[in-house]
């Protein structure tokens, strides 16, 4: 492996050969054949759309000191995420605004903070219903508004780039509207939306699916579901938690055969416990227990409140549920994921102009996959 301020150089996972990057001014400049030995994979830096914490780090806690939180994102350099989307979940407007502005400081102020691309607010405009609902509380549920949007993103900076939020709501296309307009990708979840409420919020603007195949019902209609409806809509991107908790292996391979190597998207929803030992921790205003068998709980429903995952066990997972390529499960954290998000520098697969972000890392003949380095170049 040869790596320098301004070159990588790294098997190409598409094509099994070694190629030699090299990088000026954040952007790839060429990549060419190389005669270098070595046999790390490089791929552009993976992109978490959904992480509510890290390392025991809950961006939740509007109190959460910098430090920590720049902390959280060296930790996740080692699992080989370049760049993330730090995400708040429902609660109360105090909490909310308190967590975003929190986010915001650390990103004006960490000499790693450019790694937060943005924030994604997943709530508080979702179902009220047990289920749908999943692990947000009750009691901060409430209808989408263009108002308390504004003070959200107010408080962030502008960097709230990403909304999840469930359709059923009277206001959520006139919301969704404004949104996008705005430059905010909006994504559908924790919903329990008819299939005309789903196809008016896409209508509308939306253009996700949050960790779809959770936030849900434990029983559905066999056809006529908000599962099958988001699965169905070419339209929509879809994340997904592929650690073999949140989805089963089987219902993985499906989903991603739906919606097809070019619209799905690996994210881990890991909250503050991923990274760390089995034990109690937080969530916002709720406390949430990691067990030895890496699920996170809720520790007064049971319910599963976010993950343990971090994303090269995504990666991995994907290739060993569905037979995925290397090149395959790695786009589903890049490319994908900047496509998505509409970043044009971040859409492509190791071409010339894209943001240098690179990640090197390996693949034992078991399938373990392995991160050696993380970081932008040049």
């Amino acid at each position: 492996m040869i790596v320098s301020p301004s070159a990588v150089s790294g098997v190409h996972p598409e094509t099994g050969r070694v190629v030699r990057i090299e990088c000026r001014h954040g952007r790839i400049e060429s990549v060419e054949p190389a005669e270098d030995r070595t046999d790390n994979f490089v791929s552009p830096g993976w992109i978490d759309l959904q992480v509510n914490g890290f390392a025991g780090i809950d961006y939740n806690d509007p109190a959460s000191p910098a430090e920590e939180i720049g902390r959280s994102i060296e930790a996740q350099r080692t699992t080989g995420v370049a760049r993330m989307y730090p995400t708040v979940i429902t609660g109360s407007h105090e909490d909310m605004t308190g967590s975003l502005r929190n986010l915001a400081k650390a990103r004006r102020t960490l000499p790693n903070g450019d790694a937060m691309l943005g924030f994604h607010v997943e709530g508080p405009w979702i179902s009220p219903d047990d289920g749908p609902r999943g692990a947000h509380p009750r009691a901060h549920v409430r209808p989408p508004s263009v108002e308390e949007f504004e003070r959200l993103q107010d408080a962030a900076d502008g960097a709230v780039r990403l909304v999840t939020l469930g359709p059923e709501h009277d206001e959520a296309p006139r919301v969704i509207e404004h949104m996008v307009r705005s430059g905010v990708v909006v994504s559908i979840g924790h919903t329990g939306a008819t299939a005309s409420q789903i196809r008016d919020a896409v209508d509308a603007g939306a253009t996700m699916s949050t960790h779809l195949g959770n936030g849900a019902h434990s029983l559905l209609a066999r056809h006529d579901n908000y599962i099958v409806h988001q699965l169905a809509d070419d339209r929509l991107y879809a994340g997904m938690i592929v650690d073999g908790i949140h989805l089963p292996p089987p219902f993985a391979r499906i989903a991603l055969r739906a919606k097809g190597l070019d619209r799905s998207i690996l994210v881990t929803d890991a909250v503050a416990p991923a990274h760390c030992p089995p034990g109690i921790y937080r969530l916002g205003e709720q406390e949430v227990e990691l067990g030895p068998d890496r699920r996170v709980e809720l520790l007064t429903t049971r319910r599963l409140a976010g993950s343990a995952l971090s994303m090269d066990h995504g990666i991995e997972n994907a290739m060993r549920f569905t037979g995925m390529t290397p090149l395959e499960a790695t786009r589903l954290a890049t490319a994908n994921a900047g496509a998505a998000m509409g970043l044009p520098d971040r859409s492509g697969y190791l071409e010339v102009g894209q943001a240098a972000d690179l990640t090197l890392f390996s693949v034992s003949p078991d399938g373990e996959v392995r991160v050696n380095r993380t970081a932008p170049t040049g």
